[in-house]
């Protein structure tokens, strides 16, 4: 992606866990990236959000810290971390809200020629699994790191 992106993560050794600290207007937001496996083989959730009181993720908090491209683009660098580790797991997301759907989708379009590079991009719409096109409206994501 051609978006700046956050140093200094902070990831646990597998990578299932990894916090950065986003800077902006309204000051320093602990973010948190967390991989989980789901009931299906080599799916693994991804949450995101910030991190509360209670150290857990708040994915419907809206921080409007005006570094959402640096933000999404951090994350997009975890998620590449994370498939570089575990090339045969399958990344599956979708926003919190509609509106959060439609941004990674968006984000997603934007980037695509970049991310299919790497990347095979599926959607899930209605139950089935599709491959991921620009103008859908899409329930969730799945990506997956190509092999080389």
């Amino acid at each position: 992606m051609n978006y700046e992106s956050y140093k200094g993560l902070k990831a646990n050794e597998d990578l299932s866990i990894v916090d950065f600290i986003s800077f902006g207007r309204n000051g320093a937001i602990n973010k948190r990236v967390e991989f989980t496996p789901t009931e299906m083989d080599d799916i693994y959730n991804l949450a995101f959000g910030d991190i509360d009181e209670n150290n857990n993720i708040n994915d419907y908090v809206i921080s409007n810290n005006g570094d959402r491209n640096k933000v999404l683009a951090t994350v997009a660098d975890i998620v590449k971390a994370y498939t570089e580790k575990y090339p045969a797991r399958w990344v599956l997301f979708e926003g919190s809200t509609e509106e959060r759907t439609r941004l990674y989708r968006i984000a997603i379009s934007l980037n695509l020629d970049y991310l299919a590079e790497s990347f095979e991009i599926k959607c899930i719409v209605g139950g089935n699994i599709l491959q991921f096109k620009k103008s859908m409206v899409i329930d969730a994501f799945l990506i997956k790191r190509k092999k080389s």
